[in-house]
């Protein structure tokens, strides 16, 4: 079982403490029980209202430029209150640490845990590692 996985961040080894949909670039890799390969970087290019706080037309931006890429899941130390529009698309997980490197092992850590909760469809939640 394969997933792709998306991971917000500036600089490529932390996640950011920002909102996901706040990142620069998302980090994609692919990844299952066993190992994980980085795919590509793609770079946040989704413009934000002004002053909307939960913009619903960012959300989907976000979510297309994921979807383009055959992502499931998505991963940040952050979520703001679009989280509630993501998880009907993906698995967001929500991870404690700074480093990139730590989130990526616990997703390796928890793939059955994550493709359980993939399997719900939009009757999804949100996971914390």
């Amino acid at each position: 079982m394969k997933l792709r996985v998306a991971f917000a961040t500036d600089d490529g080894k932390r996640f950011m403490g920002r909102h996901f949909g706040d990142a620069r670039f998302y980090d994609i890799y692919e990844l299952d029980e066993n190992q994980a390969s980085y795919v590509k970087r793609i770079e946040n290019t989704v413009d934000e209202e002004a002053d909307v706080h939960a913009d619903p037309k960012k959300a989907k931006g976000i979510s297309t430029l994921l979807l383009d890429e055959k992502v499931t899941v998505v991963v940040s130390k952050i979520f703001g209150p679009n989280i509630k529009r993501i998880t009907k698309k993906f698995v967001c997980v929500v991870v404690k640490d700074d480093e990139i490197d730590i989130g990526l092992k616990k997703i390796c850590d928890n793939i059955e845990k994550i493709y359980t909760e993939w399997e719900k469809g939009k009757q999804r939640k949100h996971l914390l590692l």
